[in-house]
């Protein structure tokens, strides 16, 4: 299965408008397009239309038979940034999301795209020691186990981790050319790249 997810962030502080032409971009490569807007988006982007990609925030989209549900923005930063959510709405949005992934009998385990990493983990450690990913996505993922997560958020903290047998990637952000590849196999693989303008 060949797809493009956008962890949020699509934007750096930008408009819907600006957003629209990004993904738009994303369009061209003609796979399927899912994400979640980041904290840096306007909130508008969880609720437009986009037509060429799919926004997951407090839903579900199935692709080729995998479910992948999402949640966009991130717990309240010191920065009051444009889409901040308290902890109660991020859980709430989850189990919606999941909810309607399970819906229609039993399904495959889902992939999780989360803005925000579960806390206290490799994925939510800020260049000053401090972690401040969202305890609703560590609650929901040690108790749902999703086969994978993929986050964003914390620039500075690409890589990989797990929690239980949740494997969690956060690609790094696209504007310093980071990205991965994920194989969705029976064993997940990743590999980290960087961009070539």
């Amino acid at each position: 299965m060949d797809l493009a997810i956008i962890c949020g962030d699509v934007t750096h502080f930008g408009s819907v408008e600006e957003a629209k032409r990004l993904l738009a971009l994303l369009s061209k490569t003609e796979l399927p397009v899912l994400y979640v807007p980041g904290n840096c988006d306007p909130p508008q982007l969880a609720h437009e239309e986009m037509g060429h990609a799919t926004c997951i925030h407090g839903t579900c989209a199935k692709v080729q038979g995998v479910p992948f549900f999402g949640v966009g923005g991130s717990p309240p930063t010191p920065f009051r940034t444009p889409f901040e959510l308290g902890e109660g709405e991020i859980d709430l949005l989850l189990h919606r999301g999941f909810d309607q992934c399970s819906r229609n009998g039993k399904t495959s385990r889902p992939v999780l795209v989360s803005h925000s990493p579960p806390r206290d983990t490799r994925l939510d450690l800020t260049s000053s020691g401090e972690h401040v990913g969202s305890s609703s996505v560590r609650r929901f993922v040690e108790a749902k186990c999703p086969v994978l997560v993929l986050c964003g958020h914390i620039h500075e903290a690409s890589g990989l981790d797990k929690i239980g047998p949740s494997v969690i990637v956060n690609p790094g952000p696209t504007r310093h050319n980071q990205c991965a590849i994920i194989d969705l196999g029976d064993e997940i693989e990743t590999s980290f790249l960087a961009l070539h303008g």
